[in-house]
């Protein structure tokens, strides 16, 4: 394995460890916010911290040699934006709706979401052991999204997330035409832009943040599980193209559900073992394409 794909995969599960503290934590923050607003203030806090390293990196001397943004890339940044302000206010709809373990898990359908979009739109090459992968990840999806297998009823939260992915999946592959361009541009407008967008449609919606207290600690989960993950996500997008890094980034549900069992002690049942072996597989197969 040649070393710039090493450090491309080691960026790729550095994103996922990072985005892994979402879920669980999101969950904690939920009761102390409504969702909306709260994807927004996620988001500001991504941009913030990215501003703040922008600052700390110019008074060191540092500018860096990256590639701005340009007018060209005008279409994929309006459509990263857009996305990245339905896609959060999705997740945490659905994270109010259902446990943190099936959200962090579910969040793999993002996988099947950027692949298979990258191949319709883009024209990316997917292998069969990809697309195996895929299906293996699909079929771990349908089944957390069951509440009750003897009456087929499906969770409306789990529903909720799967569109997140579905938003998500897109978006990455808006942000894979701007991998080329400086990380830090990108997620500062990413953050500032998607997050006020949040925060207007929440307000607008008649949400309030009444324990005002609350804001800087979503503001720095926001920054550690979406600003430095997403900084490192478009790095690795560079180096291992969208449907790769995507594959390595399915990591981060294990992390997230594994943090889910520990802090809200979620017992799982028999449903959520069979998706969780399912999702295994997948997300071997889907790793493995490299």
């Amino acid at each position: 394995m040649k070393p710039d794909i090493r450090h491309g995969i080691f960026l790729a599960i550095l994103a996922a460890g990072l985005y892994a503290l979402n879920s669980p934590f999101s969950k904690l923050l939920l009761r102390f916010m409504p969702s909306t607003l709260m994807a927004g203030f996620l988001y500001i806090g991504a941009g913030l911290g990215m501003i703040m390293i922008f600052i700390f990196r110019r008074i060191a001397g540092r500018p860096g040699n990256e590639a701005p943004l340009t007018g060209k890339e005008l279409p994929y940044v309006i459509a990263m934006i857009v996305l990245d302000i339905a896609a959060p206010i999705c997740l945490l709809l659905g994270l109010s709706m259902t446990t943190a373990a099936n959200v962090s898990l579910l969040n793999n359908f993002e996988i099947v979401a950027t692949a298979v979009i990258a191949l319709a739109i883009f024209r990316e090459a997917i292998s069969p052991r990809l697309w195996l992968g895929i299906l293996f990840v699909t079929a771990s999806c349908a089944l957390l999204s069951i509440d009750d297998l003897s009456s087929l009823q499906f969770n409306s939260g789990s529903l909720f997330v799967l569109l997140a992915c579905i938003c998500w999946g897109i978006e990455n592959n808006c942000t894979r035409k701007l991998s080329s361009k400086d990380p830090l541009q990108i997620v500062m407008i990413k953050g500032i832009f998607s997050g006020t967008g949040s925060v207007v449609i929440g307000l607008i919606c008649g949400e309030r943040a009444v324990h005002l207290g609350i804001i800087p600690v979503v503001l720095l989960l926001g920054f550690v599980a979406y600003g430095l993950s997403i900084y490192f996500y478009v790095y690795a997008q560079r180096i291992l193209g969208a449907a790769r890094t995507s594959a390595y980034y399915a990591v981060a549900p294990f992390i997230g559900v594994f943090l889910s069992l520990l802090i809200f002690r979620e017992i799982p049942g028999i449903l959520f073992v069979a998706a969780l072996v399912l999702m295994i597989i997948g997300t071997w197969l889907s790793s493995g394409d490299t």
